[in-house]
């Protein structure tokens, strides 16, 4: 029981479970618990079985009557009809476990990519691991806006607070600290432990993994928790009450059709057989399963994307966004933060070099002399928690040489505008482990996105004192001196002006800008009681650090892409907005003359007043994530539907508002991860448009099945009812038309789901959430497709019976026609707006293969010797194939030939408005 490590103190908890708290565990140790505890995992109820799924496809209630009938046709001895539907009848359920499995596949592999992560210590270096590979001794390292991978015992808090609702129900953040309790308690009380599952909400920490899996508080419950299902989109729940509506109906004709045969006499049996037959043909079963399929497909191109979808509705919502309110750093720009320019005390330095590699130099009058420039860089070093490290020195190694003596590249773990500022002291010559020899890090205020700004406690050369940095004019607004030869000189109106003028200079020339002042202490200042409100007043001003951080060139384009799609971009920062207009106007996201809004004129507007306004802005500079909530609901009260990205855990309700809630994979937390619909693994705007291409195409896919399922099934139903209706034989067998949906519903329809995306796809306006999946004519090109394969059907069949053909020769040619004119016409179902021509036949080889097999499978039908007499074919001499195949291609050139005079009208419309 983890109960026992709250009484002894974090040394003993360290000796306990034999781990040195800042070297971590070794990579061999940590296997070897790994194998002896396994995986920090909860346990999970076991899965649908493969036998469980095949016998749910014969739960059907049609199958279960085809089944019925089956067992009459072997009572009456049609032994051969009986084994045949029963082999198609357990084809067609294998197909759909195979579909089912897929999905369910792909569904849990969505899961593992979703998984949370650790950040521990191993082998002296920080690294990032799956949370479910912790095991008991693992260091691992806290902040706010990360869920608790398993029960920790606190060593290292620095304002650090949890909710713990999930344990305990009380939803108020909790305060941690590491002392040692005098006796054991509950989840509620354990002020030096956190449990898995539960939320960090502020400051940061450290501590040692005393249980995981379901030996951890949250195991002990894991009786009591479901995970939750996959919810079904919006367009699954209409085609489920399509489908219901379609059973209905299928039925009615269905049963017509039998009446109708009966009256004029055809056997009792044989229309029994044949409108069950048909029943089981025309009611798309397969459409739920193949939406599914195409949904897991679709995401599965997503992640190659770099993006990960958390909750399915999310892929259909995805293809009718229409503003995307985007964060400025690391998502529209590199996220590799270099400073490039230095103010302090009325003079300018430019700082060169590239990357995180600490070489360069200062320019400028005077740049390495003076008290003032040893102070700014001392604090830039000492008030940050990054660490800068090369590929193969563990962090506490800076100093040594490279093994064999390779030059290897320069990295930052943790904040890169931290890391930004780390690596302009180190180019300066002063590194932070150097530093710390000297004095000591007391305490801790940190980063606050309300606050603009971040507060450490230092002690040396008998002195103590607070270091700060943060946005300038919030820094300035806190300050009484500023530094000026290596002494405080209070600090004017005029000074001031200056300082601000240097911060809009800066912040004109797209530079990030960062204030840093400090305030030297009392002597005996007690910090582990530590107030923002004593510690961060009456301080001294030293300087400015102007960073850079380009745009991707990729986000540059994909803004571009945006307009093009009918999407509006909105940028979202906390940088001063000449900052922000800078690098929105370098993206072309906005315009010399767009409008900005800041986070204090927001704080003015009333939510009216906002939606009033929120379609034109195009940026939005200093705000604090509680803007971001109000700038969603402003923009869907409007009808937009909005995406919305976040990283810190105060983005999280913004996230969960949104139509689609963005969370960073690199930089966001566990909370805003939870809260999202959809997770970009590589932080970049580049991946939101080409999951928005995708959840278009997505959504263009199942048009297009749906398209060529019901336009099939219309035409078979309707080749059987104006048989019957007009006083002809039979065309179809009850075998051939399960065979028929066995080779034409089955392999092609799947493969339109692996349709490439339409390359005009993102040239169309944003789709309407509220419109039918039958928009657009879909409806009628369905019932008019199907009208025109029923009536060559049984033109082919009525002319080859009045040719004084054998019924079992006409029928043959019917049931070939009917089979290739559903494999001819599923080419013209892959766009609605492109020809066969312009798609080109084999871009989608599956759907080629799929075709020739569904083909190979037919032809074997009608020569074949043994299958000859189960499905009552005959061979075809040429020239019937002749009439066959060209009769099913009928329709498809027709499309070829309508598509490209549609597209000739088009240029010349388009040539005529130029």
């Amino acid at each position: 029981m983890p109960d026992i490590w709250q009484t002894l103190s974090a040394e003993e908890t360290a000796l306990r479970l034999e781990v040195n708290t800042t070297k971590g565990l070794v990579d061999g140790e940590a296997r070897s618990r790994l194998e002896r505890v396994g995986p920090n995992m909860l346990e999970r109820g076991p899965g649908v079985a493969m036998w469980q799924m095949l016998l749910n496809q014969f739960k059907d209630f049609m199958v279960l009557v085809l089944l019925a009938a089956t067992a009459v046709s072997g009572f009456l001895g049609e032994w051969s009809d009986a084994v045949t539907i029963s082999i198609i009848v357990l084809l067609n359920a294998v197909l759909g476990v195979a579909q089912e499995y897929r999905a369910e596949r792909s569904m849990e592999a969505l899961r593992e990519l979703a998984s949370p992560e650790a950040r521990v210590i191993r082998n002296r270096m920080e690294r990032k691991i799956p949370a479910a590979e912790l095991v008991p001794g693992d260091i691992v390292l806290l902040e706010a806006g990360d869920r608790v991978p398993a029960d920790i015992r606190l060593t290292r808090t620095v304002d650090l607070e949890a909710v713990e609702a999930v344990l305990t129900g009380e939803s108020t953040p909790v305060r941690k600290h590491t002392r040692a309790l005098e006796k054991t308690a509950g989840p509620a009380d354990a002020g030096n432990m956190v449990f898995m599952g539960t939320a960090l909400t502020r400051g940061r920490g450290q501590g040692i993994v005393v249980a995981t899996g379901m030996a951890t508080e949250m195991g002990q419950i894991a009786g009591m928790i479901q995970e939750a299902e996959q919810e079904p989109t919006p367009l699954q729940k209409r085609l489920a009450q399509l489908g219901r509506g379609l059973v209905l109906f299928c039925l009615a004709v269905c049963a017509m059709v039998v009446v109708a045969g009966v009256l004029r006499g055809e056997a009792v049996y044989q229309m029994f057989l044949t409108g069950v037959s048909l029943a089981v043909a025309a009611i798309p079963e397969g459409l739920p399963a193949i939406v599914t399929v195409a949904l897991a497909v679709g995401v599965q191109r997503m992640i190659r994307k770099h993006a990960i979808i958390r909750r399915l509705p999310a892929v259909e919502t995805l293809g009718c966004a229409t503003f995307i309110c985007s964060d400025k750093t690391g998502t529209l720009t590199q996220n590799e933060m270099t400073v490039r320019r230095v103010y302090l005390a009325g003079r300018e330095l430019e700082v060169s070099g590239e990357g995180y590699d600490p070489k360069g130099k200062f320019t400028g009058e005077s740049a390495h002399e003076g008290p003032d420039f040893d102070k700014l860089m001392s604090l830039a070093a000492l008030c940050n928690n990054a660490t800068l490290y090369k590929d193969d020195i563990s962090i506490g190694g800076l100093f040594r040489k490279t093994r064999q003596g390779k030059d290897t590249s320069w990295h930052i773990a943790g904040d890169p505008t931290e890391g930004a500022l780390l690596v302009l002291a180190a180019k300066a010559g002063f590194w932070r482990e150097r530093l710390e020899k000297k004095a000591r890090r007391l305490a801790e205020i940190p980063f606050d996105s309300e606050r603009k700004r971040m507060t450490v406690i230092y002690k040396g050369a008998g002195k103590i004192e607070s270091l700060v940095k943060g946005a300038p004019d919030v820094v300035l607004e806190l300050c009484t001196h500023y530094l000026r030869e290596g002494r405080p000189v209070a600090l004017d109106n005029r000074t001031r002006t200056a300082v601000m003028k240097a911060n809009s200079s800066m912040a004109e020339n797209a530079l990030r800008v960062l204030g840093l002042a400090y305030r030297e202490l009392p002597v005996g200042f007690n910090a582990e009681q530590a107030d923002a409100k004593d510690v961060e007043r009456n301080l001294v001003f030293v300087g400015l650090a102007g960073m850079i951080d380009p745009p991707r060139p990729s986000a540059i384009s994909a803004v571009h892409t945006c307009r093009r799609a009918g999407i509006r971009v909105a940028m979202i920062t906390g940088d001063h907005q000449l900052t922000a207009r800078a690098v929105a106007r370098e993206m072309g996201i906005a315009g010399w003359d767009s409008r900005v809004l800041t986070g204090e004129q927001l704080e003015q507007m009333s939510d009216a007043e906002l939606a009033g306004v929120a379609e034109d802005v195009r940026v939005y500079a200093r705000v604090s994530p509680r803007h971001k909530l109000r700038i969603v609901r402003a923009l869907k009260g409007k009808g937009h539907v909005v995406a919305m990205t976040g990283d810190g855990v105060n983005d999280a309700p913004a996230v969960k508002e949104a139509d689609i809630g963005i969370a960073m994979g690199i930089t966001g937390t566990d909370v805003t991860r939870e809260a999202s619909a959809m997770v970009l693994m590589d932080d970049n705007f580049t991946s939101i448009v080409a999951a928005v291409e995708e959840g278009r195409g997505i959504y263009d896919n199942i048009r297009k099945f749906i398209r060529y399922l019901l336009s099939c099934n219309v035409g078979e139903v309707l080749v059987m009812l104006l048989a019957v209706l007009g006083g002809m034989p039979l065309p179809l067998l009850p075998i051939q038309i399960l065979w028929m949906n066995l080779v034409t519903d089955g392999l092609p329809a799947m493969a339109l789901g692996l349709d490439p995306i339409d390359r005009d796809i993102m040239r169309r306006p944003p789709r309407n959430p509220q419109e039918s999946v039958f928009s657009h004519g879909l409806g009628w090109r369905i019932v008019g497709s199907g009208t025109v394969i029923a009536v060559l059907t049984l033109a082919v069949f009525g002319l080859a019976y009045a040719d004084g053909y054998n019924l079992d020769l006409a029928r043959t040619m019917a049931f070939n026609t009917l089979v290739f004119l559903q494999l001819f016409y599923v080419f013209s179902c892959r766009s609605e707006h492109l020809s066969i021509r312009e798609l080109g036949v084999t871009s989608n080889p599956h759907l080629v293969w799929a075709v020739l097999i569904s083909a190979g499978l037919q032809t074997g039908v009608n020569y074949l010797p043994f299958l000859q007499p189960i499905f009552h074919t005959v061979p075809l001499s040429l020239h019937q194939w002749l009439t066959v195949i060209g009769v099913a291609l009928l329709p498809a050139i027709a499309g070829a030939l309508k598509g490209q005079v549609g597209n000739r009208l088009r240029e010349r419309v388009t040539y005529l408005k130029v």
